[in-house]
């Protein structure tokens, strides 16, 4: 610094006056050395040449510079005297300073160096000492950041008599043994920083980090661990080479390195990096993603996001994204699911409450709910345990009354139930590696548009992702890999679903899932599925198979489309309703099946890919387009494409309404569907009434309910007389209502197209 800002560091020489030298402390106003009796010049010395001659006549004899040597942060210099004693008693000699700020003298700081005893007639002895901001080692006064000059010279202490010899005192910069100037680098020991794990660094790390921002430099933390008392945000670029020790409700927010790569250095842990991020990213608005740099990050539990950033219970309504790398579950006891067995009560007129449990306090929120009829992916939303009350994530179902009921928590990689509310959450470009020890993301209870991006999900012990709550509302899937734990298994034997959703307006588009028991169980609206491929299939032959997606909504207003849907079938249930007998509400409808691939082998002749479930009377089909898809079976055929369940009920079929099977492609179906279902009806003997079948063609079990058009194809004729009269129609004949009659004038015979519908078209 001296070279670099100009600054004058070495005292005057003795030669040039003793009025300037002090025995005092060396501050405007000290007495001087100027005509004293026990100080002189001397010349000539065989050591020293011109030099100082004092004789030691006081306790602590000073020797203090009266002119002030300039200090500043970051600066390092040496102070350097050469002494001998020419006779008298031996005293020890020091270098000693005293610190000025602003104001004046400072207190409280280390003003001498180490002392060395002078033990020989004639002999030169050198004595120095460095002074410093910073309590580095080999700095004797290390002064911190106030001082920003000091007089600077020796003393001596010990029996006094002696008569002494002072070579001028040299000055030096020695920044340089610390910390090379051509480093753009500011270094948090210059400003007080001790990292000996113990005290409290903060304000070092905020005035190195003020000095850094404004020099364009980068922080430095050498090798130590610093402890930090609270919050800390730095603004500069950083480099680790100690590490941070902070409570965990401290953040640090590493604007300039906002990365999994400086967290792991600052903390000294992938997954510890990885939650103080995670922290951060909910606490500043310098970033709104943390990357990972690529990077694999194993983690020994769950991570709960809200708890770890200091906001359970809050919302948060910022775009937040966690992106670019791989999550990794090492095997533990923390993957454990938690399991509770507990007695409840359940009325259809409160579907969303439990109540009456016990041992609520040891049910966890977000737990599975099972037991006889509950509906399928039921959670624990939240809890009143002084109320003895279960608040679910949907109606489980219409048998009420009091039953014991089955509680499971599974234990997820990132975990947000915790928080109140969570909006535009986004993970991009993950590996959720659970290896078949974790679940992988549990969602917030309430929330909108969370969306994964070019994510793989792979191998979760439970589930990938689970919604507890409405979360999942215009939630976004997008290009995402789902790959079962258990591929090994047998369909029937399989219990893993890749999500579960629970409000309206998801999109799933472009995924690829591999043999869980459902690639999704679905309640409310809106919903997309473009673009996906999902497959369930095992090496049984023939083989059972389970649904790939579940519709629990009535009257879904859902879409299918261009997807690849193999050895899975979609199922549409009301098993949620807690009436699930018609009464005013929507029936099952809502739905479009467009461009689809339907694949199955190896399969049981009664599989079906089209499934309808009621769980109550007098449910119906409306508003539902089922075209343009292909249907093929390999290794085996079965019976239909689609087909009504009736375990617990069946549908009113004189009320299908809206109805649209069109335009399909049949390979390995023995019988196929169609509405409106277009038939060639030949009538080889004359008779005035004709009987035209469906010939099952009808979908799910469709009654021949209209008659939209009769088309003569060539003459109709009796005898040798064309007749040009119109047939009467009669629909719903036959024991299973799937004919029409067409009654004609007279006796006739020839052929005709008849166009059936299984629904009324308004």
């Amino acid at each position: 610094m001296a070279v670099t800002h100009g600054l004058s560091l070495m005292p005057a020489a003795f030669a040039a006056g003793l009025s300037v030298w002090s025995p005092g402390d060396g501050t405007a106003g000290s007495a001087s050395y100027a005509g004293a009796s026990n100080a002189a010049l001397v010349s000539g010395d065989a050591d020293f040449g011109h030099c100082l001659e004092l004789v030691k006549t006081t306790g602590t004899q000073r020797l203090r510079y009266m002119g002030v040597t300039p200090f500043r942060t970051g600066m390092y210099l040496r102070v350097t005297a050469r002494v001998k004693v020419l006779s008298g008693s031996m005293p020890s000699v020091r270098v000693s300073c005293l610190p000025l700020g602003a104001a004046g003298a400072l207190s409280g700081l280390v003003q001498a160096g180490p002392a060395r005893l002078l033990s020989s007639y004639g002999a030169v002895v050198t004595v120095s000492a460095i002074l410093g901001s910073g309590a580095r080692p080999g700095v004797d006064l290390a002064w911190g950041t106030a001082p920003t000059g000091a007089h600077l010279g020796i003393e001596f202490t010990g029996a006094n008599g002696a008569t002494l010899r002072v070579e001028n005192l040299v000055v030096e910069d020695v920044t340089s043994v610390f910390h090379r100037q051509m480093l753009p680098l500011t270094d948090v020991m210059d400003y007080g920083a001790k990292g000996d794990g113990s005290t409290n660094d903060l304000a070092a790390f905020q005035a190195a980090d003020a000095a850094a921002l404004a020099a364009g430099r980068v922080l430095l933390i050498p090798e130590g661990v610093y402890a930090l008392g609270g919050n800390l945000s730095l603004a500069s670029p950083v480099r680790f080479e100690g590490r941070v020790a902070m409570a965990a409700a401290h953040r640090l927010a590493l604007t300039r390195n906002f990365d999994i790569d400086a967290y792991t250095a600052a903390f000294g842990s992938e997954e510890e990096g990885l939650r103080r991020g995670l922290q951060a990213i909910f606490h500043f608005s310098d970033h709104v993603s943390f990357d990972l740099k690529g990077r694999s990050v194993s983690l020994t539990a769950p991570l709960f996001v809200a708890e770890n950033a200091g906001l359970q219970g809050a919302s948060y309504a910022q775009r937040r994204v966690l992106d670019n790398g791989q999550l990794s579950a090492v095997a533990g006891e923390a993957w454990t699911p938690g399991s509770v067995t507990s007695q409840a009560s359940y009325s259809t007129s409160a579907p969303y409450t439990l109540s009456g449990v016990t041992n609520i306090a040891n049910i966890e929120i977000g737990s599975l709910v099972t037991g006889t009829g509950v509906a399928r992916e039921t959670y624990v939303r939240s809890k009143n345990v002084a109320a003895g009350t279960l608040e679910l994530s949907l109606p489980p179902g219409s048998q009420g009354g009091t039953r014991t009921y089955g509680f499971t928590r599974f234990r997820y990689m990132l975990d947000f139930s915790g928080f109140g509310r969570l909006d535009r959450f986004e993970m991009a470009d993950l590996e959720f590696l659970c290896g078949g020890h974790a679940s992988a993301v549990m969602l917030p209870p309430s929330g909108i548009t969370t969306r994964f991006q070019g994510c793989v999900f792979n191998r979760p012990r439970n589930r990938a992702i689970t919604s507890i709550g409405t979360g999942c509302q215009g939630m976004m899937v997008d290009e995402c890999q789902f790959l079962s734990d258990e591929q090994a298994l047998k369909v029937q034997d399989r219990s893993t679903v890749a999500f579960n959703i629970n409000a309206n307006d998801v999109k799933i588009r472009d995924n690829r899932a591999v043999r869980f028991r459902h690639f999704g169980v679905l309640h409310g609206t809106g919903h997309l599925f473009v673009g996906n491929h999902w497959f369930q299939g095992d090496s049984e032959a023939p083989g059972v198979r389970s649904a790939g997606l579940v519709l629990t909504g009535i009257n879904v207003k859902t879409l299918i489309t261009g997807n690849y849907i193999d050895n899975s079938f979609i199922e549409m249930t009301n098993e949620r309703e807690p009436d699930p007998d018609f009464a005013s509400q929507f029936s099952f409808g809502g739905l479009t099946v467009t461009g689809n691939i339907f694949t199955a082998n190896n399969v049981v002749s009664a599989f079906c890919w089209l499934v309808v479930t009621p769980r109550g009377a007098g449910h119906y089909l409306h508003g539902i387009s089922i075209t343009g898809n292909t249907f093929r079976t390999l290794n085996g055929a079965i019976a239909r494409v689609e087909k009504v369940d009736t375990t617990w009920s069946d549908l009113d079929y004189s009320r299908f309404r809206n109805l649209t099977v069109h335009g399909n492609n049949f390979n390995g179906v023995t019988t196929a569907f169609q509405n409106p279902l277009t038939l060639r009806h030949v009538q080889n003997a004359e008779a005035p009434v004709w009987t035209v079948n469906s010939l099952g063609l009808l979908p799910f079990g469709g009654r021949a309910r209209v008659v939209s058009a009769v088309v003569a194809d060539g003459a109709i004729t009796q005898g040798a007389v064309t007749r040009y009269e119109m047939p009467a129609t009669q629909n719903l004949q036959g024991g299973d209502q799937a004919s029409v009659n067409l009654r004609w004038p007279v006796s006739c015979k020839g052929a005709t197209w008849v166009t059936l519908r299984a629904d009324s078209p308004t």
